[in-house]
């Protein structure tokens, strides 16, 4: 039992479940799980409540039962006990007040980040403004590695996505060399196939490898197909570099993926077999958000935010290359309005950066939403800011194929202007060397003959 005294009136809450959903800010989503507080001075008692838990609780006292949830079980089992010893005296608001501190630099984020639980994160990101979220991320360091060097301080990647609705080769070729000669892809050339076909799926992983290849561009690609499909691709001698899956926090969402944890590592260990990568082995891709536990009914009475945390868990024990929070995609019945998707895109890129992943966000909304283009705007801002990893680069900032509202090639250039923020640095060389870029990494204008558009008009062997 927890409780806290506010304007003479006790509030209790019956477990540390109970606690941590009311402690959250408000959200569509968790309304409609029936987990959200009653009211504002409620959200705030519970806050108060929070702020006294000891960090070391969250190891005894079990959001999502260990016997019944393999996500627990890698949470518990994996815990590094070293790596928190620096922190395991503190409650969440004595954590809250450490990692603002001068003390918690880049070096000892880095060293603790092992050591804190999913849980232990969401529940301190429930205490923290947007500054504070902003501040602590913005001194994570995350870097990865597989053609190129992702999540270098003062550097922001973008994930080209070429999406088509009828996965028209020639459709996805234009929209990804549109994005290169507007200076993004160096996170990855990302397709969503709307087929599941893996003879279509496999010309995709051709034609993108052809693309790279070409033009020795030092990226990555994934066809964004659900796992067990990619491992019938690697089968097949398709030239697989990344594998994708969406992922979330509990046992049963993720096998509403069709996915498990043995899964997942098989296909981790067929991807590294191939040996596809020139700088390093993060050879994983997984996206996340907000909500997939409750759609799902798999959330075991946890709120949102804290399912959404647990999912970094899976992902952590991979060693992605890529992650993102695809924060508005799910709907208005998880994240209502704009400042909905603005405050969980924030969380969520605190709680990844702080447990050691390399978050990233596609800034996004559906059509229905009480959202536009400028929250999406405030949202992309603020999370540059706070050193987000990477963005997603849609043509016009509308996938056409998906049908939601994202972030445009346009906007990344914005963002680095705005921020003076660098392509990935093997990257930004060949963007020099092939003319799309001068030596102070500005776009330059684009000749009728250059290599890229004459390969789209069939014109380069």
């Amino acid at each position: 039992m927890y409780q806290a005294t506010l304007s003479r009136r006790s509030y209790r809450f019956s477990d540390l479940r109970q606690l941590m959903a009311k402690a959250s800010p408000a959200r569509s989503g968790d309304y409609l799980a029936e987990v959200a507080a009653d009211s504002a001075e409620e959200r705030m008692a519970a806050r108060i409540a929070l702020a006294e838990v000891p960090l070391k609780t969250f190891l005894q006292q079990l959001l999502v039962p260990y016997e019944q949830d393999e996500v627990t079980r890698l949470i518990i089992d994996s815990h590094d006990a070293l790596a928190f010893a620096p922190i395991s005296h503190l409650t969440v608001g004595d954590f809250r007040d450490w990692l603002l501190s001068e003390q918690a630099d880049s070096a000892m984020l880095a060293q603790v980040a092992t050591g804190i639980t999913p849980e232990m994160a969401a529940a301190v990101s429930k205490l923290m403004r947007n500054q504070d979220l902003i501040l602590v991320a913005k001194k994570c360091r995350v870097i990865t590695r597989f053609r190129n060097t992702i999540g270098l301080p003062g550097h922001l990647s973008v994930r080209l996505q070429p999406n088509h609705p009828t996965d028209s080769l020639q459709g996805i070729a234009a929209s990804m060399l549109d994005g290169l000669l507007y200076g993004s892809g160096d996170a990855v050339v990302g397709i969503n196939p709307a087929s599941d076909s893996l003879p279509l799926l496999e010309k995709l992983n051709h034609m993108l490898d052809d693309v790279i290849q070409r033009f020795a561009i030092p990226t990555q690609s994934c066809v964004l197909t659900h796992v067990t499909n990619t491992l019938r691709l690697i089968e097949r001698g398709a030239p697989v570099d990344l594998v994708f899956q969406s992922i979330a926090g509990t046992e049963a969402a993720n096998a509403g993926f069709g996915i498990n944890l043995a899964l997942l590592a098989e296909a981790q260990q067929a991807a590294l077999s191939l040996n596809r990568g020139t700088l390093g082995n993060n050879v994983m891709y997984f996206e996340t958000g907000q909500g997939s536990c409750l759609s799902s009914n798999a959330h075991h009475g946890v709120d949102q935010q804290t399912c959404e945390a647990r999912a970094y868990a899976v992902a952590r024990h991979f060693s992605p290359l890529l992650i993102n929070t695809v924060v508005g995609f799910i709907g208005p019945e998880y994240l209502y309005d704009g400042k909905q998707i603005i405050r969980a895109g924030l969380e969520d890129h605190f709680c990844g950066k702080l447990l050691g992943l390399p978050l990233g966000c596609d800034v996004c909304y559906t059509n229905h939403a009480e959202a536009d283009q400028d929250d999406m705007d405030t949202l992309l801002t603020l999370l540059a800011t706070a050193g987000l990893t990477f963005l997603i680069g849609v043509p016009g900032a509308d996938d056409i194929m998906l049908n939601y509202q994202s972030t445009s090639f346009h906007d990344a250039l914005y963002i680095r202007e705005l921020l003076g923020l660098k392509h990935a640095p093997e990257f930004a060389d060949w963007l020099t060397k092939m003319h799309i870029t001068d030596d102070l990494g500005r776009l330059r204008d684009t000749a009728a003959n250059h290599p890229l558009l004459l390969a789209l008009q069939g014109e380069q062997p």
